[in-house]
């Protein structure tokens, strides 16, 4: 069973993107039963159910993640927390009147490997973004990344202020003792001065190789990137 876990520079960078085209390359490399997990979704809209009844709070980005995905399970699986307010997911949390347990994530992923050939989990926002701080318990996105023990893979968002977030990250990454297994550059300002010149400065600094460069392309579909995406 493989598994990867997807992290990002920031929120807004591209980790759905990265995300969906690896359960495409996953599949496309032959795992026949793949799947995606978004363990906490801030910002989800309610679902009515086909019968009108037994609806449910649905993110875009937890949308995407089940189309790609080849095998589909109950949603208390790929995504544990659906949070309504498009927060923070600690806050979210809070004014949803619930309490992120990552015991419970843990859990939930452990059930998805019994069913899968490989498993792509999407994290929330950037690396440390809280997920949990209530009664003393300040818990992280980072501190989840610890507690499944998966290779990483970190999406740096192309624009002004990379170089930081990038290095940043990763000496996060490999602090937790975590494997960076490889990163995507993906161009989310078109118009950023210098981008060859800070791709070759991430190149040279960070320490896993790029396994892909995407240009600013937003019709492009998971499929069709699927090619270009090396697998760690």
């Amino acid at each position: 069973m493989s598994a990867y876990f997807i992290t990002g520079t920031d929120t807004g960078v591209g980790k759905t993107r990265v995300s969906t085209t690896l359960i495409h390359a996953l599949r496309n490399a032959g795992y026949n039963r793949v799947v995606g997990m978004k363990p906490v979704a801030a910002g989800c809209d309610w679902v009515e159910g086909a019968n009108g009844h037994d609806g449910e709070w649905l993110n875009e980005d937890v949308a995407a993640l089940r189309a790609a995905s080849s095998l589909h399970v109950p949603s208390s699986f790929d995504n544990p927390y659906a949070l309504p307010a498009a927060v923070s997911p600690h806050i979210a949390a809070r004014l949803a009147d619930t309490v992120i347990d990552l015991s419970h994530i843990e859990a939930s992923f452990h059930a998805l490997q019994q069913h899968a050939d490989a498993v792509v989990v999407e994290g929330a926002g950037g690396f440390i973004v809280p997920l949990c701080e209530q009664a003393g318990v300040f818990e992280t996105s980072a501190d989840l990344a610890q507690r499944l023990w998966l290779p990483v893979i970190m999406v740096v968002g192309l624009r002004l202020g990379c170089l930081n977030h990038a290095l940043l990250t990763q000496e996060a990454i490999l602090a937790r003792g975590l494997t960076l297994a490889g990163w995507v550059a993906n161009v989310v300002d078109p118009h950023m001065p210098e981008q060859a010149a800070n791709l070759a400065t991430l190149q040279a600094h960070l320490q896993a190789p790029m396994l892909a460069h995407w240009g600013w392309d937003a019709q492009a579909t998971p499929e069709q990137l699927a090619s270009s995406l090396r697998l760690p």
